[in-house]
């Protein structure tokens, strides 16, 4: 009987041990995926701190694109750089916030001015005017946009 008490209290030890390192072998692979989910963000996040370095290169290009002089040749040259650069951020996973018309969002929108309802034409707290686009990065807000709104 003493034998069996043992044999059964050795067995129970080994299913012991045996459960302890089935659970640190599954934590130990939860950890590894959250590792890994950690560094693939890192890696799709990295050249967020570039980008911010070439959006106002881009931002210059818009304003030039308003004062073109009527050269047809010049100004088409002029488009197909500013496409190749927005085709880059693109690729990138860049996207411009839109913004002309639709109603203020404190969450991707930072206010630089008021404008009449009445003269505008527009509902209160209408994007009226894009002084500075926006952009998000892969879904997440990288640089709000900067707008006038109707008051």
């Amino acid at each position: 009987m003493e034998e069996e008490i043992k044999k059964v209290e050795k067995i129970s030890k080994e299913e012991e041990y045996l459960n302890g390192w089935k659970r640190e072998r599954a934590d130990f692979l939860n950890y590894k995926k959250e590792e890994m989910e950690r560094i693939g963000q890192l890696v799709k996040y990295a050249n967020e701190e570039i980008i911010l370095k070439i959006l106002p290169i881009l931002d210059n290009f818009y304003l030039a694109e308003k004062h073109l002089p009527e050269n047809p040749k010049f100004a088409d040259g002029f488009a197909q750089i500013k496409n190749q650069l927005c085709d880059f951020l693109q690729k990138e996973g860049i996207e411009p916030i839109e913004v002309l018309g639709k109603p203020f969002d404190p969450n991707t929108m930072e206010a630089v001015g008021e404008a009449e309802a009445e003269a505008e034409g527009g509902d209160e707290g209408t994007i009226v005017e894009e002084v500075q686009r926006g952009y998000t990065m892969h879904g997440k807000l990288i640089r709000p946009a900067k707008v006038r709104v109707t008051k």
